[in-house]
């Protein structure tokens, strides 16, 4: 589709007539409806819709954006295929983004669920401790040049995974890693500006978030720590956590099922 600002936007929509959830997709990724989900969807009679953010999967840049920038972007896509409520979900990176989504259209999302997503930054929290390899993120916090100066030497450290991380990959969730793959093949461009929007002010409260929000956190997350999910725990008004105690960064995903049920239920 494409924006009245001439912007291309890449999305899909799963179909069907039942409540519709809005997914958001971590970073890289295409923003392509992944298998698990489809079908976690599919058995709950849910219509999933996801999209590509920009510089992802063949939607187009929007240089400069931050956070809140998704609310608007899904509002237009809601507007076009004629959802008037919806539930969000975002992973890793998505998580942010599912929140804004809250944050700019109280009316229309009726729940929120982050999975492994990273808190706003603050001087206040240690935002980096734990995580097995911050240097994207840190390069991102100093501006767009830094981060895109060190992309050109980023290397994926194995490290930040964990061995039920790796499982996961290896089972039901291969086609995560596969789509993450063909992501950063595309570019760095996506990552780059992802880095720099959740290292500086999101353009938005946790405490205007009215929508219920479920926390889902691995306790062995090496790439983002259960610090995070306590942070946000303690910044949002209407909000619970579950934690896992041994899953990791992409282990998590594994509760995205239960989590609709979450979502079905509120």
């Amino acid at each position: 589709m494409q924006f009245d600002d001439g912007r291309t936007f890449r999305a899909y929509d799963a179909g069907g007539g039942g409540a519709a959830l809005v997914w958001h997709h971590g970073s890289p990724q295409t923003g392509v409806l992944l298998p698990p989900l489809l079908r976690a969807a599919e058995e709950r009679g849910m219509r999933l819709v996801g999209y590509a953010r920009p510089s992802y999967g063949g939607s187009a840049p929007d240089p400069g954006r931050d956070v809140s920038g998704a609310g608007e972007d899904v509002r237009r896509l809601a507007d076009a295929i004629g959802l008037d409520t919806f539930a969000v979900m975002g992973a890793s990176g998505g998580g942010p983004h599912a929140l804004a989504c809250a944050a700019r259209m109280p009316e229309r999302v009726t729940g929120v669920v982050t999975i492994a997503s990273p808190a706003p930054y603050t001087d206040a929290l240690e935002w980096f401790a734990g995580m097995r390899d911050p240097r994207g993120l840190q390069a991102g916090r100093r501006g767009r040049e830094a981060r895109a100066a060190y992309a050109e030497v980023d290397e994926f450290d194995p490290e930040s995974f964990i061995a039920a991380d790796w499982a996961a990959l290896e089972a039901e969730w291969a086609e995560f890693g596969q789509d993450a793959m063909r992501a950063g093949q595309a570019g760095p461009d996506g990552l780059i500006d992802d880095d720099v929007a959740y290292t500086k002010p999101w353009g938005f409260d946790l405490e205007a978030i009215t929508a219920p929000v479920l926390v889902v956190q691995g306790g062995e997350d090496r790439v983002i720590p259960p610090a995070h999910a306590q942070a946000l725990l303690r910044g949002l008004p209407n909000a619970e956590l579950w934690l896992r105690p041994r899953d990791g960064h992409v282990s998590i995903l594994r509760a995205c099922p239960v989590a609709m049920d979450w979502l079905r239920a509120n």
